[in-house]
């Protein structure tokens, strides 16, 4: 009998339509040979399964929906929600407690990478080169003047819990702070402010089934832009992405070598992609992506296709494993 997989995407954040083109990705790749699959879309309290042209109610009591007159309890989920529930724990948790496994980190990994600045913290304490964020708090009063000082100009400043780039700003100019942290208030109560890195981007994906672990070629970033912004991420014409990076052998080795210690520091699960700057032949990690953006212009995809690979085996690989 076939296993029954859902692609859940969605989720309760500003990045649902990149989710939702994530999880139709995805759900095309995986193999309905092997599998029986559909494209769940979650949003709030209405958990739908998207099948026949309707849209059938999850159950869940069970993690269950009823489908063509017959009950299908859902054996596996393969998750694509960029943000809030996917990307911070809490769906993880519930299928945890429904014995359902799935395709990402557990609850705790989930939880900490989505918090950018406990992330950069936990991992500074283990040697990893980071940045030192300064986190600001909505509400809570703090000194502008005294926080450029510590970060310096240009500076980054932007929602310590958010992803593809959302409510991101450069700052140059001491004006500029001011109108940045009100931008980033409005997607989060948290805000980081980062020190501008006169580098060059990366980025590097990889996952692990079994005793297995495979890193893909690793990219680098050229924006057309000031940054690495939403438009960017998802516009092929806003970013030149080179895979593989133009990085020299030992600068090539040092990001695989820390993306790799990184994944089992986190305790990590599937497929993660971590981003950062090479400075000189230093390399210093900006953030882990858990759940990385799985559209047909995503970094992941295109490192796959780079690496000789096919999604669809690597799918296949990372759900036969049952996220272990």
């Amino acid at each position: 009998m076939k296993k029954t997989v859902v692609v859940i995407a969605g989720g309760n954040s500003s990045e649902f339509e990149v989710s939702v083109k994530s999880g139709n990705h995805i759900y095309a790749e995986i193999d309905g040979e092997k599998f029986d699959k559909y494209l769940m879309l979650l949003r709030g309290r209405e958990w739908t399964i998207e099948a026949g042209g309707e849209r059938i109610p999850v159950d869940k009591n069970d993690f269950s929906f009823l489908y063509e007159g017959a009950r299908k309890q859902i054996d596996y989920a393969y998750i694509t929600i960029h943000g809030n529930p996917g990307e911070n724990g809490l769906l993880q948790g519930y299928l945890d407690m429904m014995g359902v496994p799935y395709s990402t980190c557990g609850a705790l990994g989930e939880a900490m990478t989505f918090d950018k600045y406990t992330c950069t913290n936990y991992l500074r304490g283990f040697g990893i080169p980071v940045t030192n964020p300064v986190l600001l708090l909505k509400g809570k009063s703090y000194d502008p003047e005294a926080v450029i000082e510590a970060v310096g100009l240009p500076c980054f400043v932007k929602p310590n819990a958010e992803g593809s780039s959302f409510g991101v700003s450069k700052v140059k100019g001491r004006e500029e702070f001011g109108p940045a942290l009100e931008m980033a208030f409005e997607k989060c109560d948290e805000v980081l402010v980062e020190a501008f890195i006169d580098g060059r981007e990366f980025t590097c994906g990889l996952y692990r089934v079994g005793e297995k672990k495979v890193i893909f070629p690793v990219a680098e970033v050229v924006p057309k832009k000031e940054f690495f912004d939403f438009e960017a991420k998802y516009d092929a014409s806003m970013s030149e992405e080179i895979i593989p990076g133009r990085f020299s052998e030992e600068v090539t080795e040092k990001i695989r070598d820390m993306a790799s210690e990184i994944y089992d520091i986190l305790r990590c699960r599937g497929i993660i992609r971590i981003d950062g700057f090479v400075v000189g032949t230093e390399v210093v990690m900006l953030e882990v992506n858990t759940t990385p953006g799985m559209t047909a212009n995503s970094f992941i995809p295109k490192m796959v296709q780079a690496a000789g690979l096919r999604l669809r085996d690597i799918l296949t690989e990372i759900i036969d494993s049952k996220g272990k």
